[in-house]
């Protein structure tokens, strides 16, 4: 087990450390020059923004040592490059440490997000090997967490054997944690090692004796420290996609201020809150994110997935009612990857037709072109427009018919016929053809239900927000009551459910104050009022 310091050492060492800090902060690299040491490539971020995080290795450096912590946490928020430059700072303050070896070939693999590089892989490798050079200066846990390591790394990279790596990895670590299960962060590597023998995407089903071996070693170290940052990160993705989302929601709440200063961990709560249906909290996430993205220009904060940040706001804010919040983070995403995409898919959501209809150039990327067929196509439906929004619906249709690019996980193909489907059925509608109309959305449906879990959802909205307005006007109030609480079901609380569920029920006498008031509770951020499931 890695030995702790004692509450006076640790205080001892955290007021030299500050004290560096504040003069390395003054003279910048100076302090470091005058003891005839390089500068660091990454400065010391302090608890600020890594938080209160110490895991005692084997080195009497004790810069080396906050490196080592630094590291560590960086790599639990997905700051890879961080993560690495830390532990490399800790291999100069201590060339003998072997666990910051280990730090660097650990940070170096490849992790939840995305496998390692060919690039990325002899210098793991070369780290693993350096760390074993120096295993017997370790404690016994060290040596074995050394040693597992290095079955993960090979002289030759082979993506295509890189799983076996992977699972020979995952099985030293299983040995680790028995040995030493009450190191939490043994504990969350032995996890995380289990997490990446299995598909990133997709639902988890809880009867898989997979997964409930993986739920529960992160539970174990949660039971023991809520607070832990590393094992409540990965424990939100793997609770999210499964039916039992709100198991996070403890560690959910803490989570932020584990690493306050990597936007990830700011916005990993709203993984969770979507799922739960605590829309506002979602927003509040993503904003606490983007004000750590911010802050990164000036030193103070990392910014790790912007776009993903920017992503998850616009569709927690369009499901919250949140317009102003939502469109200003579809514009801010437009403006900063080229893609409009999502600005179209907001500005629809919010009805701002006018807005569409100025956007006149259509985009010639694949999906971005699709959707601007359908954006105006939709558009010039809301003013009147039969014949123009008929054109549209035939060029979408040529799209959709003619799509081979990926988003994310999902077929572009399948994006651009859920829309379709949802324009299509809207054009019936207005030809007094409802029956065609739900025809062709319940198809949109159908498509939508097969999509693979992703966060954000690839879409702002849902298909049923159309069908189950066509159901009501076709006066088939039970149908239309049954999407809403099935689309309640994949999207709790969310306002323009409810609103829909609400008139299905009135239209067949039955009670609704419940639903009422969780409409109200629901809308309570929103900026604008609504009488429909979409505008």
């Amino acid at each position: 087990m890695f030995k702790k310091s004692s509450k006076t050492t640790r205080l001892i060492l955290l007021f030299g450390l500050g004290l560096i800090l504040a003069v390395s902060l003054i003279f910048k690299d100076g302090l470091f020059r005058l003891a005839g040491l390089t500068p660091p490539t990454i400065p010391l971020y302090g608890e600020v923004m890594t938080g209160d995080f110490h895991h005692e290795i084997s080195t009497t450096d004790a810069v080396a040592q906050a490196y080592f912590n630094q590291g560590f946490q960086l790599r639990y928020g997905f700051a890879k490059p961080e993560a690495i430059r830390s532990f490399q700072a800790a291999e100069k303050q201590d060339p003998d440490c072997a666990m910051c070896f280990w730090g660097e070939a650990w940070a170096l693999g490849g992790y939840l997000n995305e496998p390692m590089t060919a690039e990325e892989a002899p210098k793991a490798y070369a780290a693993a090997q350096k760390a074993l050079a120096l295993v017997n200066t370790g404690t016994a846990e060290e040596q074995e967490l050394i040693q597992a390591i290095a079955l993960r790394y090979s002289p030759t990279f082979d993506p295509e054997t890189q799983p076996e790596r992977d699972a020979a990895y995952a099985q030293a670590m299983e040995k680790v944690a028995q040995r030493y299960p009450n190191d939490l962060d043994t504990m969350t590597l032995y996890g995380e090692s289990l997490f990446l023998l299995e598909p990133r995407r997709g639902t988890r089903d809880l009867t898989n004796p997979k997964v409930q071996k993986l739920l529960n070693v992160f539970e174990t170290v949660l039971e023991r420290d809520i607070r832990h940052g590393g094992a409540c990160h990965l424990y939100i993705h793997a609770t999210e996609a499964t039916d039992e989302p709100e198991r996070a929601e403890p560690c959910a709440e803490y989570i932020s201020d584990a690493i306050p200063g990597i936007s990830h961990i700011n916005h990993m709560p709203s993984h969770t809150w979507n799922e739960v249906g605590r829309w506002g909290d979602s927003v509040g996430a993503n904003q606490h994110a983007l004000q750590t993205d911010a802050k990164a220009s000036q030193g103070d904060g990392l910014a790790v997935y912007h776009g993903h940040n920017l992503q998850m706001l616009l569709y927690t804010a369009s499901m919250d009612g949140q317009s102003a919040i939502a469109l200003q983070a579809a514009q801010d995403y437009a403006t900063e990857s080229g893609d409009i995409s999502f600005q179209l898919l907001t500005l629809l959501r919010f009805g701002q037709f006018d807005a569409i209809l100025g956007i006149t150039q259509r985009p010639d990327a694949e999906m971005a072109g699709g959707l601007w067929d359908f954006a105006q196509g939709y558009s010039q439906l809301r003013k009147g427009n039969l014949e123009l929004a008929q054109q549209s619906l035939k060029q979408l249709q040529a799209s959709t018919d003619s799509a081979q690019t990926i988003f994310r996980q999902s077929a572009v193909k399948d994006l651009l016929a859920i829309v379709g489907g949802i324009l299509e059925g809207e054009i019936k509608q207005e030809m007094g053809d409802l029956e065609g109309a739900i025809t062709a959305q319940t198809a949109a449906v159908l498509v939508e239900d097969q999509l693979v879990y992703d966060e954000p959802e690839q879409l702002p909205f849902s298909a049923r927000h159309w069908l189950g307005e066509n159901l009501l006007k076709a006066e088939r109030y039970p149908e239309a009551e049954q999407v809403y609480r099935d689309e309640l079901n994949d999207h709790p609380l969310n306002g323009w459910s409810l609103m829909g569920l609400q008139k299905a029920l009135l239209a067949q006498k039955q009670s609704s104050s419940e639903v009422e008031q969780d409409f109200q509770q629901s809308w309570a951020r929103a900026d604008l009022s609504i009488q429909a499931s979409r505008l």
